[in-house]
């Protein structure tokens, strides 16, 4: 998308919001404005050509991403529909998911298709989309051009079977996040089997990458494969091949060298709390984290700590971590401050061109903070 339309359009959503935004070329102070959701949990179909995102209900989303089109994608956990957000126009629009649970392995229509509380959703090289469904114990994906589809990972069974073979056949416990690395192999962070698995873009089968399956602390560093992995939740990469990856009842975010067989843990220091603000992320504490999204743009982590309400960033270069949105309270808003701007257990973040898209599940919003990177 060019940067004046995006300007117009956080503009636009932020007058609606009734605060001043300036652009993003202009940005000398972080702001932060509803861009979809009423704050109410709910569904309206959007009709023919979408509806005024910021007058339409969203219930429950969980992750988000930027897709080829330069759109926000999102999915609702509660309603397993799958929504896109025109960043031009601000208008919402539903693509996927009928609002009821269920398992298929293969539909051709994705609006009369079940899915069951997606907490994630990617975007392949090709443009497909993704979908991992916690209560479906699967991974579907929904190929960009005839809308078919299929299953990926899982069985929708719950349980732990299948390295070694094909993806399709295997069974994951409660999926949560799933991300591409740079060679198109996809990493599944199988929480309910305390693991970290990866399904070979050329072959299909899958491995456990990391993760033993026991519940037990994780160690500072080590090999990956081996190594105990305590509540893998969320895992995003960055060009490098380097795989970061959040822990929640570990309560720390590791980076993970997948080429050298590595984990090594960068923020967290595995006990709950909400400190560290202005220090070392190594000695800060969450409380639950749950999101994570890296950023080219600053080389930095944006990290969900979603018990404590906040959205955190960990600059890579310099190892230190502030907060970005949230004041630890929980709350809707108001917009304007980021730092003034209560949030009610966010789990989803994704950054794009200087923007931080956060889901802000449990008030029902999507919120957009800029300014954050000068």
């Amino acid at each position: 998308m060019a940067r004046t339309s995006r300007r117009h359009f956080l503009q636009a959503s932020l007058a609606a919001s009734l605060v001043s935004l300036p652009s993003l070329a202009l940005a000398q102070q972080s702001r932060v404005a509803t861009v979809a959701g009423t704050g109410v949990a709910g569904y309206e179909f959007e009709g023919p050509g979408g509806a005024l995102a910021t007058e339409t209900p969203v219930n429950n989303p969980y992750g988000a991403a930027i897709g080829p089109d330069g759109a926000l994608y999102f999915c609702e956990v509660d309603t397993g529909r799958v929504r896109r957000l025109d960043l031009d126009t601000n208008r919402l629009s539903t693509i996927a998911g009928n609002g009821e649970k269920g398992f298929v392995t293969e539909s051709r229509r994705p609006l009369e298709t079940p899915f069951s509380a997606p907490h994630e959703i990617r975007w392949d090289q090709q443009g497909n989309l993704y979908i991992v469904e916690r209560d479906g114990h699967c991974v579907h994906r929904i190929a960009c051009q005839s809308g078919l589809v299929t299953t990926l990972a899982g069985n929708g069974e719950a349980g732990f079977s299948g390295d070694g073979g094909i993806a399709v056949l295997s069974q994951l416990r409660q999926p949560h996040s799933i991300v591409f690395d740079p060679q198109e192999n996809l990493l599944i962070c199988d929480i309910g089997n305390q693991r970290l698995r990866i399904v070979s873009r050329e072959t299909g089968f899958i491995e456990t990458l990391s993760g033993t399956g026991e519940r037990i602390a994780t160690p500072d560093n080590g090999p990956l494969s081996g190594t105990p992995l305590l509540g893998p939740r969320s895992i995003d990469c960055d060009p490098d091949g380097n795989a970061y990856l959040v822990l929640r009842e570990g309560n720390s975010v590791y980076q993970l060298d997948i080429a050298g067989n590595r984990l090594q843990r960068l923020a967290g220091t595995g006990e709950r709390g909400y400190t560290g603000d202005g220090g070392p992320a190594i000695s800060a504490t969450f409380n639950g984290p749950k999101g994570i999204a890296y950023s080219r743009q600053d080389h930095s982590l944006y990290i969900v700590d979603t018990e404590n309400h906040v959205i955190r960033r960990m600059s890579l270069a310099s190892g230190v971590i502030d907060t970005v949105l949230g004041n630890g309270e929980r709350g809707d808003g108001p917009d304007g401050d980021p730092l003034g701007c209560k949030t009610n257990r966010p789990h989803g973040v994704c950054v794009h061109q200087g923007v931080v898209y956060v889901t802000d599940s449990e008030s029902h919003r999507i919120r957009a903070t800029t300014g954050l990177m000068g």
